[in-house]
């Protein structure tokens, strides 16, 4: 973990790097990592669609509500990869006059929606199981139905290592929530296995409206997450240290003081400002080269890709007015 930072690792990225491409969020791409989520995404979304027709083809045929759950679950991964693919678009729209911070919000509000998307999920999957609770169905476990969850499960883990490998190289949030939301469904997927198992050697059939509730508690914990990453984000929560930014900026001599230090934004594109306080005698020229040396400092001590606006302070006048202040 980076120093000063409060949330995952991050990747080093050069201070004020100009690009002309599109931007999305985690930091400036060109149009050829955008094509490459969009492909990834593409890739994974047959992935999870033929996965949920089997589990619920399966759990209609042997009348198990909780691979049936596991394969609504599942389907929510293909429409998530929908809407991903929907905010990557909106989100890799260039700076314009109304945006000139640009769209990659867009992709959060897309994760956003994912979250409050499996909520509803773990509604309908709550009420199929509460059915079953009042009017218990003994599923037909067949070899058949076994096999195909075991291959879907292979399916899950794969698509989960290899979205959030991808979604760490390419630095894009869809990608890394996405495979968060398809890491519950590896172990949705396991519970519902042993579920089938336990019945096909004896177990009373109310342990699978059970399992449908084990389901529930995944997706609800998956969703709750990604609700609150992407959150933070979007409501602009504090993503460095102010303590780690003050020490970095007072190892120049000339700095006086720094105050009133806030970041937003995310680990990969970061955004600060400051009140920084110099000596009055210090000319225009000479303080800019110092920002800029303690904006490079901070990219470099930090290992992110970060953006200051610092406002400069005189720092006679300022100690002088906190003394009258103190009298």
């Amino acid at each position: 973990m980076s120093v000063g930072l409060k949330k995952q690792q991050v990747v080093p990225v050069g201070p004020y790097r100009k690009v002309s491409q599109a931007y999305f969020i985690g930091g400036p791409v060109d149009k050829l990592s955008i094509q490459k989520v969009k492909s990834v995404l593409t890739l994974i979304l047959i992935a999870n669609l033929v996965v949920a027709a089997v589990k619920i083809i399966a759990g209609q045929l042997i009348q198990s509500a909780s691979l049936t759950a596991d394969g609504l679950h599942s389907l929510t991964d293909g429409i998530s990869n929908v809407v991903g693919l929907i905010g990557i678009w909106f989100a890799a729209q260039p700076v314009d006059e109304n945006h000139p911070y640009g769209h990659r919000k867009y992709e959060f509000l897309t994760g956003l929606f994912i979250g409050f998307m499996l909520l509803l999920i773990a509604g309908f999957v709550l009420y199929d199981a509460s059915l079953k609770f009042i009017q218990p169905v003994v599923p037909e476990v067949t070899i058949a139905s076994l096999v195909a969850l075991i291959a879907t499960l292979g399916v899950n883990i794969f698509v989960c290592i290899y979205e959030y490998r991808q979604g760490t190289k390419l630095g894009s949030a869809i990608l890394i929530a996405d495979s968060l939301h398809t890491r519950s469904d590896v172990y949705v997927s396991i519970s519902v296995l042993l579920t089938l198992l336990g019945i096909k050697y004896g177990l009373p059939p109310i342990i699978d409206p059970i399992a449908s509730l084990v389901v529930v508690g995944f997706i609800i914990k998956a969703a709750l997450q990604i609700i609150r990453s992407t959150s933070e984000v979007l409501v602009d929560a504090a993503v460095a240290n102010s303590d780690t930014i003050r020490d970095i900026t007072l190892g120049f001599p000339e700095v006086r003081g720094v105050h009133d230090i806030r970041s937003r934004g995310t680990e990969r594109d970061l955004y600060i400002d400051m009140h920084v306080l110099l000596e009055p005698e210090m000319g225009i020229a000479a303080s800019h080269d110092l920002c800029h040396a303690v904006e490079q400092k901070i990219c470099q001590e930090l290992k992110v890709r970060a953006r200051l606006m610092i406002h400069i302070e005189p720092y006679k006048q300022v100690k002088s007015a906190n003394l009258k202040l103190s009298i």
